[in-house]
């Protein structure tokens, strides 16, 4: 390995009078086919990962580059490759193999290569799994140049062997830090153990963790080491990527997104979600909130993928709800807004996700729907990336008809200035002979404004949860009784909720405070008192706070572990509930402990 890497700020965005001659693609020593293509693709001059990483391309050398996603990194290494093949070459064996981490990456790239090499006549193909392997094994033997595959489909070939990379000159290893987290560590591994020795080995990555520098320091020789830092907004300047967060109970997420989007009504938008079955509910919710929304995971065909891309590229679909593998690689020109809908589990999972907007200059929105619990994690996130998440309030009602009278107001103003009128002008000359035409204007936006905003459903208050410190609003962690009291419950009544868990299952007061809290908009204060019994626990809440709390802890574990959540019944199982004898017991005391009291 080389010395320490050399650190490449990006410039403030500079005009076009005070670029040098330098900038340009031409000083980097391109033939002229790549420039032809490059200037009718109209790119002006190169990004910065693109003046740093060519020249040493050109030049043979290793290269281990970090750069967050969007910077140009595909042409950075695209150009060089198509540049450095030869121009006889009658063998049907690639020169030049890029492994990416998913198939929406492949056709990417591949997409990108021909569009830089369309005068060289270069033979780029993708190989990816769920597409038919048939295909890939007829343009395999008919002769490639260039092949861009995912780690698993190469390896697949390389068994078969249908992919000979004995005339290798080149390998790229693009997103390197999404294949290793991805699990294709082996993989890896063994393709480059089939590639020739004497060979340049290239590495992108937006993050640089060990795993990444111990894979660069066994396969790259002497490598050149680019570190692109994240472009910084001119001081009094907003930043491209709106970086802002939302504390909401788990139970009115769903409301909590429809508002979000309402307000800030993107032109497209990716919504990350944790599994399958939650993009698949959570896909259905917003269609039924009168969203045009698509599912994207890991469970659908290729096919199905490419269906669902096209309708978001073409604008009959406006929000994309996925998983964090099926999404990786996406780049959709037209992506205004990017949401997180749980806080992702490690920084640079936020990094790559709010990566997808902000791209080429345009601005772009990072949301994320925190739970109260994860506060902390948004802590960590900002201290890892140096970048400050707004904790804003979730727009409230009267917020969402403002909005929506904004809205409102702007149709109309576009329509007065760009729509032809004149067909409706009868009937306003018609209505203003027997009314005002103030009145006349303001029954046609009520009838515009209508039409335009959703019914009643939509009215319904969502909680606001306060951003508290880990402990506030908690009992202390030494207090050891099975028994808590002393705080009061609000005003309005109040109900005992039964938690299908107990002091077998290690339950503490302070586990259900601290799981009530965490998950609910209401604090420590407003619960009352706990009883914990073997196998279950009482809890006395505010009655018109029990259904959050209730909907909140079912979709949470407490201890580790899930457990039945619903309101108590009074009496002795009421057909649902079983207990032992210690637990009616139990029960029996309490009951004339109370009756006692009274």
């Amino acid at each position: 390995m080389s010395s320490a890497p050399v650190r490449h700020d990006p410039p403030t965005e500079p005009g076009p009078a005070a670029l040098d001659d330098t900038s340009a693609f031409a000083d980097l020593g391109l033939r002229a086919e790549l420039l032809g293509a490059l200037t009718a693709l109209g790119y002006e001059e190169p990004t910065p990962i693109q003046r740093e990483a060519i020249p040493p391309l050109l030049a043979g050398r290793d290269l281990l580059g970090q750069a967050a996603t969007g910077t140009g990194k595909t042409a950075a290494f695209a150009l060089p490759l198509l540049q450095r093949m030869p121009d006889d070459r009658p063998g049907g064996a690639p020169v030049a193999l890029v492994l990416v981490p998913t198939r929406e990456l492949a056709v990417q790239v591949s997409e990108a290569f021909h569009r830089y090499g369309k005068d060289l006549g270069a033979r780029v193909l993708p190989i990816y799994g769920g597409q038919p392997i048939g295909r890939q094994l007829r343009a395999l033997d008919l002769g490639v140049d260039v092949v861009v595959a995912t780690p698993g489909r190469a390896l697949d070939h390389i068994a078969r062997g249908t992919l000979d990379l004995g005339a290798l000159a080149t390998v790229v290893l693009d997103e390197a830090d999404e294949m290793l987290d991805m699990g294709f560590a082996e993989d890896i591994e063994a393709i480059l153990e089939h590639a020739p020795e004497q060979r340049q080995t290239v590495l992108f990555s937006a993050t640089m963790p060990a795993r990444i520098d111990g894979l660069a320091r066994k396969h790259l020789t002497d490598p050149v080491r680019i570190l692109i830092a994240r472009e910084q907004p001119v001081a009094g300047e907003a930043p491209r990527v709106r970086q802002s967060a939302y504390i909401v109970a788990r139970a009115h997420k769903p409301a909590a997104l429809g508002r979000v989007l309402d307000v800030e009504s993107p032109t497209a938008a990716i919504v990350f979600c944790r599994s399958r079955e939650e993009v698949d509910r959570l896909t259905e919710t917003m269609n039924g909130r009168g969203y045009r929304a698509e599912a994207l995971h890991g469970g659908m065909s290729q096919e199905q993928r490419d269906r669902v891309m096209g309708r978001l590229r073409t604008g009959t679909a406006d929000l994309l709800v996925a998983t964090d593998v099926a999404a990786r690689g996406l780049d959709v020109e037209q992506l205004t807004h990017v949401v997180n809908y749980d806080v992702p589990s490690a920084p640079e999972s936020y990094v790559h996700r709010i990566g997808r907007v902000g791209r080429a200059g345009r601005e772009g929105v990072a949301i994320t729907l925190a739970e109260p619990r994860e506060h902390r994690m948004l802590k960590t996130i900002e201290r890892v990336t140096g970048q400050r998440i707004a904790i804003d309030k979730i727009p409230t009602v009267a917020d969402m008809r403002t909005r929506r009278l904004e809205l409102t107001q702007g149709a109309l103003r576009e329509s007065l200035l760009e729509d032809d009128l004149d067909p409706y002008r009868a009937i306003v000359e018609s209505l203003t002979d027997e009314f005002d035409l103030v009145e006349v204007a303001l029954a046609a936006v009520k009838l515009a404004h209508e039409a335009t905003s959703p019914g009643s459903d939509d009215e319904e208050e969502i909680p606001q949860v306060p951003v508290r410190g880990p402990r506030e609003g908690r009992p202390e962690a030494g207090g050891r009784g099975e028994r808590r009291g002393g705080a009061r419950p609000r005003s309005g009544g109040t109900t005992q909720v039964f938690i299908g868990l107990g002091r077998r299952a290690g339950v503490r007061p302070q586990d259900l405070v601290g799981a009530i809290t965490g998950e609910t908009g209401i604090s420590g204060r407003d619960i009352g008192s706990i009883e914990i019994a073997d196998r279950f626990s009482l809890v006395e809440v505010p009655q018109g706070v029990a259904d959050e709390v209730i909907a909140g802890l079912r979709g949470s574990t407490i201890k580790g572990r899930k457990a039945t959540v619903r309101r108590d019944r009074d009496g002795d199982g009421g057909g649902e509930r079983r207990f032992d004898g210690a637990d009616r017991r139990e029960r029996r005391d309490r009951d004339f402990d109370r009756r006692d009291r009274r």
